[in-house]
């Protein structure tokens, strides 16, 4: 296998996903020496319109703009609620997308980090889930993000680092704290569950991480959070303190059952990232913190 890309001595690397809020930053801040290719099916990328999951496409894209030295997945369907309805399609996304990206990064003998999800989990754990708890999805999302692990693990287990990461946000793109300070701006009272807990986790934070991984992981799967722990009231509360509305807004808890969404949510998702920690040694900031940077340097509201 090709030696890990990005380690020292540079290399280029496919990252996927490109105009999206995680593959934007990945873009951003790929590691000097290291010349990041961007896809997406979005314009503004190095390789626009890629179907991921037609094998003769991606073949095409390694023709084209190979020989590559690494691969960080960050593509995904990310629609929580509307996949319920759509999981034919966020199959093919989150999961046939994988495969053929893992079966091409196994014919070239190059490293694949695939970004995954907490939602791999049930959330019926009171302490942080570790790489090895049982997986029990709870809905089609979960289910399909789950679907993409194995596909690529069967397909490049010897070059695979699967990165599950949570409740992200970032300066490209909609995020609950952008989506709080909006409406904070427009209404005086906002109802947030309180009753959901997990690790609001910055991109700013896991990109850098992302591509340690990619440089120095050895194969198997890394948890990758921001520190600590919140409910999205906490997180909805943080937020709208920081773009100094707080006196302007009142916001009460809620539970689940008050906002009832179509996709289930796990009750508890915090993520056990030692691994990542030992790997890195250190870990990623804790979340408030990292949202007081996200505000500093971002337009919370963020873009499209």
């Amino acid at each position: 296998m090709a030696a890990n890309a990005g380690a020292d001595g540079g290399g280029r690397v496919l990252v996927t996903g490109a105009a999206g809020m995680l593959g934007s930053q990945l873009v951003l801040d790929a590691p000097a020496g290291v010349t990041a290719v961007g896809t997406d099916l979005a314009e503004g990328v190095d390789a626009p319109g890629v179907d991921l999951a037609e094998p003769e496409a991606v073949r095409e894209l390694f023709r084209e703009h190979g020989p590559f030295d690494g691969v960080i997945h960050a593509a995904a369907y990310t629609a929580v609620d509307k996949a319920e309805e759509e999981e034919e399609l966020a199959l093919r996304v989150n999961a046939r997308a994988t495969e053929v990206l893992a079966t091409a990064c196994a014919e070239a003998g190059i490293p694949l980090v695939v970004v995954s999800t907490d939602f791999v989990f049930d959330g019926t754990k009171r302490e942080p889930y570790r790489e090895d708890d049982p997986v029990a999805p709870l809905g089609a999302y979960g289910r399909t993000k789950l679907a993409g692990e194995e596909a690529a693990r069967a397909a490049w287990a010897d070059g695979l680092r699967i990165v599950r990461t949570q409740w992200l946000y970032g300066p490209r793109g909609r995020h609950f704290p952008g989506t709080m300070v909006k409406l904070a701006r427009e209404r005086d009272r906002l109802r947030v569950v309180d009753d959901q807990i997990g690790s609001p986790t910055s991109t700013l934070e896991l990109a850098p991480a992302l591509w340690d991984v990619l440089a120095r992981g050895e194969p198997g799967v890394y948890h990758a959070a921001c520190e600590g722990s919140a409910s999205w009231y906490d997180l909805a509360v943080k937020s709208i303190e920081i773009a100094g509305l707080a006196e302007r807004v009142t916001v009460e808890p809620c539970t689940t059952d008050e906002f009832p969404r179509p996709a289930p949510r796990p009750a508890y998702s915090v993520l056990d990232c030692r691994r990542l920690t030992a790997l890195r040694g250190r870990a990623l900031r804790h979340w408030s913190d990292a949202l007081v940077t996200f505000f500093e340097v971002a337009d919370p509201v963020g873009s499209d």
